[in-house]
């Protein structure tokens, strides 16, 4: 079966679902995050881009491109709940966005509050697939297939677009080994958020032999991989594979020494001054 490259979601939609494209379009709202798309074009700042996902590949799979997509219905963080050990029933659960640590920013914790003190933490960090070339003509001539009037070099323009796959794993990786010896120093968890294809190549191109096919609590990097399947008439993530391991298998995998360390009360302190009523996790 030949490649068929095109957008595969918009602003948080299926392009075959039967909505109003022209107010979508208008509004440019993004549906996980809950206002207007933060992926402005650099030649047209008031524009942007909405892309979640494509088809590609061979098998034309959907390829999720923006992290935001994987934010959908929070299942991401319902699936975490079981690594916060120190959590208890009574305790709220809250969604802090990017915090930082040593080794870089962390996009999001869940954290169990107990009142308003931190008992827990999970980081969370989202990975998508880096694209290369341009999406732009796909969703301009998906637009203009809806009867609005787009620009006609878009129509007309031939330019491909790829997959960054080598770049973008080995990118995550390192920021993974980077950020993971703070993680096991506190004996807490770190868990990545992927789509299977992203999964697939790093077991395919890095060495992953030694790294648990269970997930294993008592490992501090988990690896939560995701399928973004259709299910009657749109797209939905759906937890397809769970493996684990620590800073000593990620140095396998790259080749690296292990980094360390922060105190526990910093990070405690930077989170206990972000939660509130906004980053409280309700379904």
């Amino acid at each position: 079966m030949s490649s068929q490259k095109n957008v595969a979601e918009l602003y948080g939609y299926s392009i075959s679902k039967d909505i109003d494209w022209s107010e979508l379009f208008n509004s440019q709202q993004c549906s996980y995050i809950n206002r207007k798309c933060v992926k402005n074009r650099k030649s047209e700042p008031k524009k942007t881009i909405g892309t979640c996902s494509v088809t590609y590949g061979k098998e034309n799979n959907n390829v999720i491109i923006c992290p935001h997509r994987l934010l959908e219905r929070k299942q991401i963080f319902t699936d975490c709940i079981h690594l916060l050990n120190l959590h208890e029933p009574g305790n709220e659960l809250h969604i802090v966005p990017e915090v930082g640590i040593p080794g870089g920013s962390v996009d999001y914790f869940l954290v169990s509050v107990r009142h308003n003190k931190v008992k827990d933490f999970v980081g969370i960090e989202l990975q998508t697939l880096d694209t290369t070339g341009t999406v732009w003509p796909f969703r301009q001539r998906f637009v203009n297939s809806k009867g609005i009037e787009v620009h006609s070099l878009d129509l007309e323009s031939k330019k491909p677009f790829g997959m960054n796959w080598k770049m973008t794993a080995k990118t995550i990786l390192v920021q993974m080994h980077h950020k993971l010896g703070t993680f096991e120093h506190l004996n807490k968890h770190l868990v990545l958020v992927i789509q299977n294809h992203l999964l697939d190549y790093m077991k395919r191109e890095f060495s992953f032999s030694h790294i648990s096919d269970t997930a294993l609590t008592g490992d501090s990097l988990h690896f939560h991989s995701y399928v973004n399947a259709m299910q009657d008439g749109d797209y939905r993530l759906d937890l397809h594979e769970r493996k684990s391991t620590n800073v000593d298998g990620i140095s396998t995998c790259l080749g690296l020494e292990s980094e360390a360390k922060v105190e526990l009360e910093q990070i405690i302190t930077k989170l206990e001054s972000k939660i509130s009523e906004l980053t409280r996790f309700t379904l």
